[in-house]
């Protein structure tokens, strides 16, 4: 019954701060996510443990769930990652907007109201929340609620604050029911807390990178069914030299139409890479990342 059971994906509402939801149906799974093998096992080998870890968690007093942190750049796979732990697990999604839940109070409810087998996920975290560690001062909070209400408003900015966070992950609160997985998306690392991403909150970080070789290999074989050809080792050169992403490279494989083969495709995407090798010298287009994306991920390291 559990197998077979139509999963969730939930989120928020605003208004009545309680959750709405849909069936849960991306196909992304591990089989299908561009990311180095040993790496991919590792990662699947720890969602395993935690599955049956029931007894374990019990045994070492710690409440049973387990925080994720996937972080990297724009279009490197992090919300593939969340869809592919989704459907190994078989787990409900819960999709935390973080800007639409009005208090710390709010949130608790929202947690109690999530049920055991599932992720609960606050994707963009840095974008979401101050929660970068710098506080807001009293003064300028009190200033911009008076003037709300001077102009007859009603002050509806989220009050989520760093600790009402905190204690949603790893307070009191966080004990109630089992086996939960906590999820934080960022593409940048640098801005949250450290408390808010330490371990035993967000138990292990993936950092998802920039297309490598094994990647883009699995990519060839899932886009244009190839094992080999002779376009690999250049692809694979070029990349160690320049940054792609999982997204622009599946693009460039993706055939466009029905005179593309595996051979314009692969021609197309070293033109692509020596482009951007060429851009990069010219000091053209540093700093600059494609929107995130379903298409893959690559390293995920402790």
């Amino acid at each position: 019954m559990v197998k077979n059971r139509r999963r969730k994906l939930s989120t928020n509402i605003s208004v009545h701060q309680s959750w709405t939801h849909v069936p849960f149906e991306h196909p992304k799974t591990f089989a299908t996510l561009a990311m180095d093998p040993a790496k991919k096992k590792e990662i699947v080998d720890d969602l395993d443990a935690f599955r049956n870890g029931k007894d374990y968690y019990a045994q070492i007093g710690k409440a049973w769930k387990r925080g994720y942190l996937l972080h990297g750049p724009p279009g490197t796979g992090k919300s593939a990652m969340v869809a592919a732990m989704a459907n190994h697990l078989d787990y409900d999604v819960f999709d935390i907007e973080l800007t639409s839940v009005h208090s710390n109070t709010d949130l608790r409810k929202l947690f109690i109201e999530t049920t055991s087998k599932s992720i609960i996920v606050i994707e963009d975290i840095d974008c979401s929340l101050d929660l970068t560690g710098s506080r807001t001062k009293k003064k300028d909070a009190e200033d911009d609620k008076d003037k709300a209400a001077k102009n007859g408003k009603k002050d509806t900015r989220s009050k989520v604050t760093l600790s009402g966070l905190v204690n949603f992950i790893d307070g009191l609160w966080s004990a109630c029911g089992g086996e939960r997985i906590i999820v934080f998306t960022t593409n940048h690392l640098e801005k949250l807390d450290p408390a808010l991403i330490r371990r035993g909150r967000m138990d292990k970080h993936i950092e998802m990178g920039y297309c490598c070789a094994p990647a883009f290999e699995f990519l060839a074989r899932t886009y244009l069914g190839v094992e080999e050809h002779e376009l690999f080792a250049t692809v694979g050169a070029l990349l160690q030299e320049v940054d792609m992403t999982p997204a622009d490279v599946a693009e460039n494989l993706t055939p466009k139409s029905a005179d593309d083969d595996a051979d314009s495709c692969l021609r197309g995407l070293v033109a692509a890479l020596e482009k951007t090798k060429e851009d990069k010298a010219n000091g053209r287009g540093m700093g600059q990342h494609p929107e995130e994306d379903d298409w893959g991920a690559v390293a995920g390291q402790e």
